[in-house]
């Protein structure tokens, strides 16, 4: 198993590199999967009828949509765990808190250990493609394999945005586009 991922050169509009063409990478073969195919393959692997799956798919959702939305952290199976949260601006008047403060409700998922190990032992295929979309070179990645964790706000693989994870922050999240510049090594 590996990750697509195209490096295509692109010329960059704003910032530090406007006016110059840079390598940027994006996903190359990331689809969205149907719920039912999804189901059809669990039912397989457990070896319980695709009726009895989808039975147990709906109510898992319905559960896990309660409890998020009364304020839990539940658990995804295999996966991690997902909560919801929001953004809001901060105020310096107890008397100044409104409902109008909150910028945007979140959705945040904290993968398990396993997940995130399996991400890093994961390889990175990455198709490079000049201007013109010539395909000019393949790699794959020999990188140690770090896992961002949103989670560790101290640590060396958190978002570069500022992202305040807990239930209220007025300062940016992710800061990102379609795709991620390469071929920067002082990594500015």
């Amino acid at each position: 198993m590996a990750l697509k991922v195209k490096a295509k050169e692109q010329l960059i509009k704003v910032g530090k590199y406007a006016e110059t063409y840079r390598y940027v990478m994006m996903p190359e073969l990331y689809t969205a999967l149907a719920q039912d195919k999804v189901i059809k393959e669990a039912a397989l692997r457990s070896g319980v009828s695709r009726g009895v799956m989808q039975a147990c798919w709906d109510a898992a959702g319905e559960v896990i949509k309660a409890w998020a939305t009364e304020g839990h952290s539940v658990a995804l199976p295999g996966l991690g765990t997902m909560r919801f949260g929001l953004r809001a601006k901060s105020v310096d008047d107890v008397n100044k808190v409104k409902a109008g403060l909150i910028t945007s409700r979140r959705i945040i998922f904290t993968p398990s250990v396993d997940l995130k190990e399996e991400l890093a032992k994961t390889a990175v295929q990455i198709t490079c493609y000049d201007r013109d979309g010539k395909e000019i070179k393949r790699v794959t990645s020999s990188d140690d394999g770090n896992v961002e964790d949103p989670e560790n706000e101290g640590g060396d693989n958190t978002n570069e945005g500022g992202e305040n994870n807990g239930n209220t922050g007025d300062n940016g999240g992710n800061n990102g586009g379609g795709g991620t510049l390469v071929d920067d090594p002082d990594g500015d």
